[in-house]
């Protein structure tokens, strides 16, 4: 339990250390840091849940490697993509918020109480709001102020639902009142049904994703890689630990369904490619709810399997989608031509990606939508799975469709931007292929 403990305030303190040695031995300092935390989560596996300042079981933990893994992913690529780009704020400036931004989600993962879980959810509005700004173009200042309205006024309400917990329950102690479980009651009711639109307005449920696309189609790649990869599955760790204590299953399944069809619908007018990506994230997102809130082995299973695979294919896509833009100054779909020939390495990156978050298979992301369609089936909730098809087989189709003209259709004579940008794409693109394989075997091995 004290080696637990240890292990779990390394994680914290890692990426904070990491941007004081930056300080005096370069960028190099910044991805060993994010290197060591990802040693530092994968040791986490072998130790024993922890239920005291910290509450970390099988679940935090799937979480937990997902930050370290996708910010040591994007810190590094991120030493490459702005190099000689002219930010709007200070280099130093920029990893010392990415690196405040990854220690408070892990804060948000870690901690075991439901009232200091929210001071880090809105720590990581502040940190990452500030990230948004970092090329200062007058879009990406508008995006950071919605942004920061949207989402404070969000996480301000969700605020209201801890202080029902506590008036209902006496504590805020996470293991404590799951240990217990879950318990009906009004004032619980009401609490989880705010904390849906509170700690929803950050996970990007519909109506309040108003932010989302804006947020990721103007901000850094690796910002944007970061958003969609890991901030929003936080944010739905939060929303799912406050879910447990009193499970109001229609709701936030019938939330989910309307915001993936939402998702679904919008995706497929999009003219920008990362907005496009931002639409196809808010759909996993909520998907990934819905698994959640069915519960049971497929449900929660199903839900983690996605998120973590997506968590690598949203990065991979984000990555590519800021190789693309280095090499080309273009956001447009529509004015992406001919990549196959012109970046072949991007392109393959652009093309796994794009399957991935859609959920082709062999990818993690397949299995776990798989499983909680089965959860759906299992459940009796034709109906739900239903329209839940049907969208997501339109977001396949739109997506794949804009993406299969970026690569095949015309010519271009653009190059790659460098060896370690377009690799990053590729290497995060095809992690959730290694995800869908090791499921695969896993689950042979238990028939």
């Amino acid at each position: 339990m004290i080696a637990q403990t240890l292990l779990a305030l390394l994680i914290l303190f890692i990426p904070v250390a990491s941007y004081a040695a930056y300080c005096f031995a370069g960028k190099s300092s910044l991805i060993v840091g994010g290197g060591l935390n990802v040693a530092v989560a994968g040791l986490m596996y072998f130790g024993p849940d922890l239920s005291g300042i910290f509450y970390i079981d099988f679940t935090t933990w799937v979480f937990v490697i997902m930050v370290a893994s996708v910010h040591f992913l994007s810190v590094t690529y991120a030493t490459k993509y702005f190099h000689g780009t002219d930010l709007g704020i200070r280099e130093n400036t920029f990893y010392l918020l990415m690196s405040l931004f990854t220690t408070s989600m892990f804060f948000s993962l870690e901690i075991n109480n439901f009232g200091l879980m929210w001071v880090g959810i809105e720590a990581t509005t502040i940190s990452s709001s500030l990230l948004l700004i970092a090329e200062k173009t007058e879009t990406s200042l508008e995006a950071t102020w919605r942004y920061l309205v949207l989402v404070s006024a969000g996480v301000t309400f969700a605020f209201l639902s801890i202080i029902l917990i506590f008036y209902s329950l006496g504590t805020l102690d996470v293991s404590s009142i799951i240990s217990h479980g879950p318990e009906a009651s009004p004032v619980l009711a009401l609490a989880v049904t705010i904390a849906l639109m509170g700690f929803g307005t950050k996970v990007g449920i519909f109506p309040v994703h108003t932010w989302l696309p804006d947020a990721h189609s103007e901000s850094p790649a690796p910002v944007s890689a970061m958003f969609s990869g890991v901030l929003l599955p936080t944010a739905l760790y939060v929303l799912y630990r406050v879910y447990e204590i009193d499970p109001l299953t229609p709701l936030y399944l019938w939330a989910g369904v309307v915001s993936i069809a939402a998702a679904s619908i919008f995706l497929g007018y999009q003219t920008r490619y990362k907005r496009m990506f931002a639409y196809s994230t808010m759909e996993n997102m909520n998907l990934a709810l819905i698994g959640f809130a069915i519960g049971g082995t497929a449900g929660i299973t199903g839900a983690l399997l996605l998120l973590i695979s997506h968590s690598f294919a949203k990065a991979g896509a984000f990555y590519t989608s800021g190789s693309i833009f280095k090499a080309s100054g273009l956001k447009k779909i529509s004015e992406i031509k001919g990549l196959w020939k012109s970046m072949p390495a991007s392109s393959a990156s652009l093309l796994m990606s794009s399957l991935a978050v859609t959920g082709a298979p062999p990818f993690g992301t397949f299995f776990g939508e798989f499983l909680i369609f089965y959860g759906l089936l299992s459940m009796h909730y034709y109906f739900p799975l239903a329209i839940i098809a049907f969208f997501l087989v339109t977001a396949f189709i739109a997506v794949n469709h804009n993406v299969s003209g970026m690569l095949f259709d015309g010519e271009s004579s653009y190059s790659e931007p460098g060896k370690v940008m377009p690799f990053l794409g590729i290497l995060s693109s095809a992690i959730p292929v290694l995800i869908g394989l090791v499921f695969v075997v896993v689950y042979l091995e238990t028939l």
